[in-house]
């Protein structure tokens, strides 16, 4: 359709609000050097109005990427032990990102069992945001990365996959919001609703 952005195009599959754009990054291709990895599992996280993001209260150094431009990698370490790795949704200056919480290995296996090690199992090489960072050699120094350029990159899919949706994992506040999205018959997170969650919209 003339005029329509290139579905292809990462920042303009990003562009509008982050619960709708967040299932269009399953099935796109996660590149980091020799690795390539596609998205399975994502979980959205808006700004003001979402009590469990980041972004909740407003700016901060942590959260600075969340405010920037769309397709950008916001990277934060988690319980002072996992990486999880963001992308920045939305129009520049508003806050939201996506987490990227399960890929499936297509090329690199090699390179992913050195990091992960030799005998966990496939399903587990990179379900959950920790595993993912991992397995793909994502630290707390690519925060920032402009995903369209480089070694590491996010390709969306030319097209919509078939999805499901569900509440988002481990969060206490808007627990129930349905911005959990995965593709159905791939290795995702166990969902665990956390201990004291409400129900906060």
């Amino acid at each position: 359709m003339p005029g329509s952005p290139d579905p292809t195009d990462l920042a303009a599959t990003l562009a509008g609000p982050v619960a709708e754009v967040a299932p269009r990054l399953l099935g796109g291709v996660l590149r980091h050097g020799d690795v390539v990895a596609r998205v399975v599992e994502v979980e959205a996280y808006a700004g003001a109005d979402d009590p469990a993001s980041h972004a909740h209260r407003g700016p901060t150094p942590r959260n600075g990427v969340m405010f920037g431009p769309p397709g950008r990698l916001y990277c934060y370490l988690s319980h002072g032990i996992h990486v999880c790795a963001n992308v920045s949704a939305e129009a520049d200056g508003v806050p939201a990102a996506v987490l990227l919480r399960a890929v499936t290995v297509v090329e690199g296996d090699r390179i992913v069992r050195e990091r992960r090690g030799s005998r966990v199992a496939v399903r587990d090489l990179a379900r959950g945001p920790g595993r993912l960072t991992e397995a793909l050699g994502i630290g707390l120094g690519h925060d920032g990365q402009d995903l369209a350029h480089g070694l590491l990159t996010l390709a969306p899919a030319p097209a919509q996959v078939a999805f499901e949706a569900g509440p988002r994992i481990g969060v206490r506040r808007a627990a129930d919001r349905p911005w959990r999205f995965w593709v159905p018959g791939t290795p995702v997170s166990s969902y665990r609703r956390h201990r004291g969650a409400d129900q906060e919209w």
